[in-house]
C-alpha cells in the first residue's frame, strides 16, 4: 500500500515509505484515569483554567472557556496510584496549545499569582510551561512561534531546551488578566515514554504514517503530520519504568483526528500491513502501540 500524499514536500523531515498521514491530521482529546474526580476538577479549573462541559457517571469532559470542544476526559477510578517520580511507560505529558503568545504570558502570570510551581523552557519552535496534575500526570501548556521563524538543518527541525525568558513572555500579555483557557485552545501534541526508539519509529512512522522531524535529540524521536514541529514525541528517558495497569493513574487513550472515514480506513490498513492488531468501533479505528498505549483514529466531524 502506497500513499505519498499530495501535500507539498517540505524542506525538512522524513516521510514514511508506505503510507503518509494527511497533512491536516492533528491531535484530538486525551482520556485520563484519575483517583478523585472532584480533586482533579478543582485543579483543572483553578490552575489550568479549563471548564467542565459535562459530568456524569464518574467521567468529566473539559474544554476551554466559551468553547464546547472537549479536550480532556477525566475518568475516575477510586484508589488508583499516583504516578511516581520515576514515571511509567506511556504518558510523559500531553500538551495544551494556546492560540497565541500573549495567552501564554497571561497563564504564566496567573501561575505566579496563585503560587503554582511550573517548569519552563524555550524550545525555539515554541515556549512551554510544565506542570503535574494531582495524580502525577504531566501537562505542558505552550504557544508556538510562527513557522516562518523555525529553522532546520540536514532535514531536521531545530528544537532544543533552553531557559525561558519569563519576563519577556509575561510582558507580551500587556497586563491583561487571565480568564481561563481561551477559545481556540487545542491539544497540540502528546509525548510518550517508550522502551525502544526503533520500535516506536516502526509503529508511529512506518505503520501509522507520521513524518520524522527530529531524530538526534538525545533519547527521543519527534514526529508529525503536515510539517508541524511535533504531534507526537517519544523518548526512552524512563525505559526501565513499569507499564501502568488498571490500578494506576494513567493515559487511557489519545485521539488522532484525520479528515474523513476513508482516511481512518487507510490508516487502519497501513497499521494492519505493519502487523498491528486494529479494532473497529463504528467509524473509529483503535490500536495499541508496542507498550500498550491506546490510540484512537477518528474522522473529523
Amino acid at each position: 500500500m502506497t500513499n505519498r500524499n499530495p501535500m507539498m514536500e517540505l524542506p525538512y523531515g522524513i516521510a514514511p515509505s508506505r503510507y503518509r498521514l494527511p497533512g491536516s491530521a492533528h491531535i484530538g482529546r486525551v482520556r485520563l484515569q484519575i483517583a478523585d474526580l472532584d480533586r482533579s476538577i478543582a485543579y483543572y479549573e483553578t490552575v489550568i483554567g479549563m471548564r467542565v462541559i459535562d459530568r456524569a457517571d464518574g467521567v468529566a469532559r473539559l474544554g476551554p472557556q466559551n468553547d464546547d470542544t472537549v479536550l480532556i476526559e477525566l475518568h475516575e477510578k477510586r484508589g488508583v496510584k499516583a504516578v511516581s517520580r520515576r514515571g511509567h511507560i506511556g504518558l510523559y505529558h500531553y500538551a495544551i496549545l494556546l492560540p497565541d503568545r500573549a495567552a501564554l504570558g497571561r497563564f504564566v502570570a496567573h501561575l505566579a499569582r496563585i503560587g503554582a510551581y511550573a517548569g519552563m523552557s524555550d524550545h525555539f519552535v515554541s515556549e512551554a510551561v510544565y506542570l503535574t496534575d494531582p495524580d502525577g500526570l504531566g501537562i505542558e501548556v505552550y504557544a508556538d512561534r510562527p513557522r516562518s521563524a523555525w529553522t532546520h538543518e540536514d532535514r531536521q527541525l531545530t528544537m532544543t531546551t533552553i531557559p525561558l525568558d519569563v519576563d519577556n513572555l509575561v510582558a507580551s500579555a500587556n497586563a491583561e488578566p487571565w480568564t481561563g483557557m481561551p477559545p481556540g485552545t487545542v491539544i497540540g501534541h502528546v509525548h510518550l515514554h517508550v522502551r525502544d526508539i526503533g520500535a516506536a519509529e516502526s509503529f508511529y512512522h512506518a505503520s501509522l504514517g507520521f513524518d520524522k522531524v527530529v531524530w538526534n535529540y538525545p533519547g527521543a524521536l519527534f514526529l508529525s503530520a503536515g510539517g508541524y514541529h511535533h504531534h507526537l514525541g517519544t523518548n526512552t528517558w524512563a525505559a526501565g519504568a513499569p507499564i501502568p495497569n488498571d490500578d494506576d493513574a494513567r493515559l487511557l487513550e489519545w485521539e488522532l483526528i484525520v479528515p474523513s472515514p476513508g482516511d481512518v480506513d487507510a490508516v487502519a490498513a497501513s497499521l494492519a500491513a505493519g502487523g498491528h492488531a486494529v479494532d473497529r468501533e463504528a467509524r473509529d479505528a483503535i490500536v495499541r502501540d508496542p507498550w500498550g498505549t491506546q490510540l484512537r483514529i477518528v474522522a473529523r466531524e
